[in-house]
């Protein structure tokens, strides 16, 4: 089995979202605790945020792929953007205003992670920003970091409105919410949505239960499929009714920044070329397995054709 990843019939995707920095903090012996300091056995400057790593891994992919965002003028955008540019996407669509000062986020990984963000141009972005003539030139909308882009949220129930009417297809990553309210209007959205893609703390908080079967359960409105993103356990999505689990790929992981964001990319390049729902969730496993091989979200993101040799190693195995 392979995908068919030629660039005649590449998917055009927008994405709408945040533009940040990466400083990552990688090794550490214990957790740093106030008053203390630790040491950590490396260190990585890189290209951030869910949504940049997401459209970084579509376009490694081979779609067609576009952000629009609102940036600061400052050395940060033009890093991060140069880096999304250089990976292939397009970021004719990034506004940098000099009112603003580009997010950055400090992470500090080891097995597993923890981040501190500063916002910045994160929350600038809204829902006037996406014209519907922007809209038209694509086939697929996705957003990330749902509870992140203040500007953006009020306004994502009309945004998906409109991409739909005009037959776009809407994906959406919420990602953690600080304030662990996990609002009512998150439901409002996903009624909305055609693809949902929490991990296994979000799926848990939005869908009412620590069981990943009763909340993928609770989470069925006869729109959304929501392919779930289970850590060690996998990736699992209610197919026709029935629970579909695939397990983790066997990986020796460097850094798990930005995994999930490798899995959205790879399982929206699988669906959005019509492929079986497992075999989305196949490729989504494998895309954010492999991420988490290198330092930084983007650096382990794997290509169509690695993705398409796996495929066809496990069909034959």
């Amino acid at each position: 089995m392979s995908i068919d990843s030629s660039l005649s019939t590449a998917p055009r995707v927008l994405v709408a979202g945040e533009i940040n920095a990466d400083l990552i903090c990688q090794g550490y012996q214990e957790f740093p605790a106030l008053g203390k300091e630790v040491l950590v056995d490396d260190f990585a400057m890189t290209l951030g945020s869910a949504s940049a790593i997401c459209a970084a891994g579509l376009a490694r992919l081979g779609n067609t792929t576009a952000f629009v965002s609102k940036v600061g003028a400052d050395l940060w955008a033009d890093y991060c953007v140069d880096f999304l540019e250089r990976l292939g996407v397009d970021v004719s669509r990034v506004q940098k205003c000099p009112e603003l000062k580009t997010g950055i986020t400090i992470s500090i990984s080891n097995k597993d992670r923890a981040l501190v963000t500063y916002l910045g141009a994160i929350t600038a972005l809204s829902e006037g920003d996406i014209p519907d003539a922007m809209l038209q030139e694509f086939q697929h909308l996705h957003v990330s970091s749902f509870f992140l882009q203040e500007g953006l949220r009020p306004g994502l129930p009309k945004l998906f409105a409109r991409a739909t009417a005009l037959g776009l297809t809407t994906s959406l990553d919420t990602g953690y919410d600080p304030a662990e309210q996990w609002g009512p209007d998150l439901r409002d959205v996903l009624a909305l949505t055609d693809i949902f893609l929490p991990n296994e703390v979000e799926l848990a908080a939005v869908g009412g239960y620590s069981d990943p079967l009763k909340s993928l359960e609770a989470l069925q409105n006869g729109r959304t499929l929501t392919a779930a993103k289970l850590g060690a356990s996998g990736t699992a999505a209610l197919i026709d009714g029935k629970l579909v689990s695939i397990p983790p790929i066997s990986v020796k992981p460097v850094d798990t920044t930005g995994a999930g964001d490798s899995f959205n990319a790879g399982f929206l390049h699988a669906w959005l070329r019509k492929m079986p729902i497992e075999t989305c969730l196949r490729v989504g496993a494998f895309t954010g397995g492999k991420s988490t091989e290198a330092m930084g979200g983007t650096g382990g993101q794997p290509d169509a054709a690695s993705v398409d040799a796996w495929l066809s190693a496990g069909v034959a195995g």
